[in-house]
């Protein structure tokens, strides 16, 4: 078999993987006010696919919210709510979310089903940048008191972002950076082709990847999951 056909049949055999990991899987399992919200924000932005948490990766992390039975949790980067509503269904009743975007929106596309959930009271969104609103909650005096953080936001910004949020994480809480394989762009060489949306975004994502695994505060576990979830344990 040539180079060529090697790497089509991989690419292939990846999408039946995942379509098989779906439908057997995630599907039978997904909420169906998540299904909902997913066909709501196609027919809104036809990007829903890019933009949006993958199902997977959203059954994943609602197991993984509740094994360390999280109650508090801060998520950057809303888009139309997919992960804020599956990480709210996973929180119990008196869990609180503050969640940050610019963009009120699309959060509002996604905000009828979480009404509808019953999981508004849960949430407390606030329409801002997120630099000001972290710097804010430090000030606040809110250090320490997270269980989890989500973070699914401008790419340029992580590494400053992970600066803030590792005060605001509890020792032993986790941060989540998402899309940390950048569609498998970090893998290419600078010389690969890729779509230039792509390419202005990978350096920030593997400068992002370069910098997790030195950090001594934290251990980490990057997962071919999605387009790449990086989780990071404080450590002290």
């Amino acid at each position: 078999m040539t180079a060529g056909k090697t790497a089509h049949a991989t690419i292939l055999r990846s999408e039946a993987l995942k379509k098989y990991i779906l439908e057997t899987t995630v599907y039978p399992r997904e909420h169906e006010l998540l299904k909902e919200l997913t066909k709501a924000s196609f027919d809104k932005y036809k990007v829903a696919s890019f933009m949006g948490l993958p199902q997977d990766e959203a059954q994943f992390l609602s197991m993984f919210l509740k094994i360390m039975n999280a109650k508090k949790t801060l998520e950057i980067g809303v888009f139309t709510g997919y992960s804020l509503l599956t990480t709210a269904l996973a929180l119990p009743e008196d869990g609180k979310i503050i969640a940050i975007d610019p963009d009120r929106e699309a959060y509002e596309v996604g905000l009828p089903y979480i009404k509808k959930a019953g999981v508004e009271h849960k949430i407390d969104f606030i329409k801002s940048e997120a630099l000001p609103v972290l710097e804010k909650l430090l000030f606040e005096e809110k250090e320490g008191t997270f269980d989890f953080v989500f973070i699914d936001a401008d790419k340029e910004n992580y590494l400053k972002y992970h600066e803030l949020v590792l005060k605001l994480v509890k020792v032993g809480g986790v941060i989540g950076y998402d899309n940390t394989l950048w569609h498998g762009t970090v893998a290419l060489s600078e010389d690969d082709p890729m779509p230039e949306g792509l390419r202005e975004l990978r350096g920030s994502v593997m400068k992002v990847n370069s910098f997790l695994p030195t950090d001594p505060r934290v251990e980490i576990a990057q997962l071919s999951i999605g387009d790449g979830l990086t989780l990071c344990r404080r450590l002290y």
